[in-house]
């Protein structure tokens, strides 16, 4: 998985705190997450599991959906996540990533 434009999910747990970011290399930016190497919320509320991402051709339609994203209500993040990962796993594991301890 080479850069390219990425809405992300992360939470704190199954039905935990959730946090959604836009990223051009989502590698990168788990390894930063799941290291604690960015200050702020995630750092702050221990929010490392990846669990939905959806990747785009350009950064213009990767940041309109990020927003959109935000606003939506709660139990519309929730369903959205469930849709394709209805446990709440660690995606970041299939994307070569060690288990959070």
């Amino acid at each position: 998985m080479g850069k390219q434009p990425c809405v992300y999910i992360l939470a704190s747990r199954r039905h935990g705190t959730l946090y959604i970011g836009v990223t051009s290399d989502l590698l990168a930016r788990l390894h930063q997450h799941r290291e604690g190497l960015i200050a702020g919320f995630t750092k702050d509320h221990h929010i490392h599991r990846l669990v939905r991402f959806e990747m785009f051709e350009e950064m213009p339609t990767a940041i309109a959906r990020e927003k959109q994203l935000k606003n939506w209500r709660r139990d519309w993040k929730t369903n959205l996540i469930e849709q394709d990962n209805p446990d709440w796993h660690d995606l970041a594991i299939g994307l070569g990533f060690e288990p959070l301890s």
